[in-house]
């Protein structure tokens, strides 16, 4: 197993983006400022869709406007498109972050698409934003599971990673977007893309749906994979998911990779404040259960 990981902070996006009751802009700058405190170093802000379909993202220009400078800081924005992309570039993201489902399906209901029109979008986004030196990565959403078809097969995701790899992206995600994968799954569907794209770093997003998000978790860094989505409190799900439910959250994260001797330079004290902090903001409890337990062994004055 390896000794560090690296946590993408995704709550002030995935996190939010299903919430019914709009975050206001100054409530989504504190809690991007409340993680960058809490050591967390690259954080996904926002996404660059129609205000129409995610109103929850419409604050997306005047969010990032806002934003802190740190130079040991990255802040990725999701795109689904290139017009999407054009927005990210125009205000000088760091990262843009393009998102194709593994399935037609999903990707039609996701993105309005056939996946094949998403990746020639991610393509050019690609080649756009090397030219503007910006980082560009994408992720394969549903690659362990579509609400609506069902089973993905392995050769799936390892096929469209192959399309994806072409335009030579930083990193390729993995996404457990219902939350239905298993560790056997995690490792065997690591192991093939690996294979099939060797020189791309890989990296995973889980949900906690059925209560696997954290063996995943751990399934993963044993297949080598060194970054992870994470989400404070646990909040998120995709809004066009039935039944969607939460990311696995950043607390129990940090916790259980704590425990395990993995550095993620993450300050555990601080993220759960946070969490507290969101339940508050959200007037409902979040699914972080180190926020609800507290750390062992006990920290003192906490």
């Amino acid at each position: 197993m390896i000794n560090s990981i690296e946590i993408v902070e995704v709550s002030a996006r995935d996190g939010l983006q299903s919430e019914k009751e709009i975050v206001s802009t100054i409530d989504k700058l504190s809690l991007i400022k409340r993680a960058i405190d809490a050591g967390l170093k690259r954080i996904e802000i926002t996404s660059f869709v129609s205000p129409k379909r995610v109103p929850q993202m419409a604050d997306a220009e005047n969010l990032v406007q806002m934003l802190p400078e740190h130079n040991d800081v990255t802040y990725t924005g999701l795109v689904l498109n290139y017009r999407g992309f054009e927005r990210a570039r125009d205000l000088k993201l760091d990262e843009v972050g393009c998102a194709v489902m593994a399935t037609e399906t999903f990707n039609k209901r996701n993105q309005g698409v056939e996946v094949n029109e998403t990746i020639k979008q991610w393509t050019r986004i690609a080649d756009n934003a090397h030219k503007e030196n910006m980082k560009a990565q994408i992720i394969i959403g549903a690659a362990f599971g579509c609400p609506f078809e069902g089973e993905v097969s392995t050769k799936r995701v390892v096929d469209i990673a192959r399309l994806a790899a072409k335009a030579e992206p930083t990193e390729i995600g993995l996404a457990d977007t219902i939350g239905v994968a298993v560790p056997s799954q995690i490792k065997e569907v690591i192991s093939a893309v690996k294979d099939a794209v060797p020189d791309i770093k890989l990296r995973c997003h889980f949900h906690n749906s059925r209560n696997t998000g954290f063996a995943n978790a751990i399934a993963a860094i044993d297949a080598g994979v060194e970054v992870l989505d994470a989400s404070i409190g646990g909040i998120g799900g995709c809004p066009f998911s039935p039944h969607a439910t939460g990311n696995i959250s950043t607390d129990d994260l940090v916790y259980m990779l704590n425990r395990s001797g993995i550095k993620t330079g993450v300050d555990l004290v601080k993220v759960i404040d946070t969490s507290l902090w969101l339940e508050n903001l959200l007037k409902k409890p979040v699914p972080s259960q180190v926020a609800k337990s507290g750390i062992f062994p006990p920290i003192e004055g906490q």
